[in-house]
Formats: structure tokens, C-alpha cells, sequence
């Protein structure tokens, strides 16, 4: 006869709570903000800082104008002549100046020529007032290729250079008056340039020659 059959059952573990179960405190520290940190500096170091950048400032603007001194002086190049023939005689120069200056107008370039009555720099070239007739006229330029341009277009023109520490030094002039005679008869097909046409490329607060 067969032994009966026994059925035994072992004990099942336990299942753990669903998190929503659990009680709401248990998980309050992870929705909490982090907290903020605060660092603070003590006044004194602002009032040493801002200290030290005014001193910085200071320097760089004592280096930026002692190599200002140091800028070497600049060169200015001219053309001379007898004011009769640069201002009444040469019917096309005043064209070339007044194209020049439109050309300078339209693309806003600084004006780097200049005429000047009775310049005070030839004090500087006897070999040229002597062979000068008087009042003269200069043109100068700080373009020295302009001024070789202009040289060949008004060919009986002296020509030479300098060196002046300002514009205003470079510029200088004595003091001049210019007459010229109207022609009795008057050929040319266009009429002729009015007195005082130079004025407007005689150096910066000048009208008269002047500097």
C-alpha cells in the first residue's frame, strides 16, 4: 500500500511597500532646494583693487604720451616758384588743386597739400631764394610721389624737402601781397581764373598767406 502523499508550503518573503505607500516625509529631503552659497569680500580689498587699476591707468596713459615726444619729426616735400607764374600764369594748376581736394572730399581723406605764400622753411634753402624772383609761392605736400607728379606737370618749379615737428611749423609763411595784372587781351577759349583762387589751399586759419 502506497505511503500517502504530504504537501508542505515554506513561508513566501514579504514584498516591499510601493513608494507611494511610504509615508510623504520620508522623501521631503530630496525636493528641497540646494542651499546657496554667499562669499564676501571685505570692503578694504574693493578700495585696493580699484587703487591698483586707477595706478595701471595712470602708467599706460604716462607711456602713451611719452612716445608721442618721441615721435620723430615728419617730412614735408615742396614745389617753389614765383607767386606770378604759380597763381596767374599756370592756366591748368589751379584745376589739378581743386581736383585733387574733390578727389579728398568724396572719400573723406584728410588734406595733405597745401600752398604757402612766402614760406618761412626757405630761409632753410639759399640755393633756392636765389634763384627765386619775389613774393614765391610753395606748394607742399607730405605725398612725395604727388609732388614728383606735379613737378613734371609744372616742369619750371624748384623742388626740395624738410623736416618741421608741427604743421603749424612746416606751414609758416610771411606776410604778402599779391597783385597781378588783368591782360589787355585775353585768347583762351575758357575765361580766366579770378584773383584769390588760391585761397582756398592756403594752411588751416589762414586767408591772407599767413600761418
Amino acid at each position: 500500500m502506497a505511503a500517502p502523499a504530504t504537501l508542505s508550503l515554506r513561508p513566501c518573503a514579504t514584498l516591499a511597500p510601493s513608494r507611494s505607500a511610504l509615508p510623504a516625509a520620508r522623501f521631503a529631503s530630496s525636493s528641497r532646494p540646494a542651499p546657496s552659497l554667499s562669499i564676501s569680500c571685505p570692503p578694504r580689498r574693493f578700495k585696493s583693487l580699484r587703487r591698483a587699476l586707477a595706478v595701471g591707468s595712470d602708467q599706460q596713459a604716462s607711456a602713451a604720451s611719452s612716445v608721442k615726444q618721441e615721435e620723430k619729426p615728419r617730412t614735408y616735400y615742396f614745389l617753389v616758384a614765383n607767386a606770378k607764374f604759380m597763381l596767374d600764369d599756370e592756366e591748368h594748376f589751379q584745376e589739378q588743386l581743386q581736383e585733387k581736394l574733390r578727389l579728398y572730399e568724396e572719400r573723406s581723406m584728410e588734406q595733405d597739400f597745401w600752398l604757402v605764400i612766402e614760406p618761412k622753411f626757405l630761409d632753410k634753402f639759399p640755393n633756392v631764394t636765389k634763384r627765386l624772383k619775389r613774393p614765391a609761392v610753395a606748394l607742399v605736400s607730405t605725398d612725395r610721389n604727388w609732388i614728383r607728379f606735379m613737378k613734371l606737370r609744372l616742369d619750371r618749379v624748384l623742388a626740395e624737402q624738410f623736416d618741421a615737428e608741427t604743421l603749424e611749423e612746416a606751414l609758416a609763411s610771411n606776410p604778402a601781397e599779391l597783385n597781378f595784372d588783368k591782360p589787355d587781351k585775353w585768347t583762351a577759349p575758357y575765361p580766366k581764373y579770378e584773383s584769390g583762387w588760391w585761397e582756398a589751399f592756403l594752411p588751416p586759419k589762414s586767408s591772407n598767406g599767413m600761418a
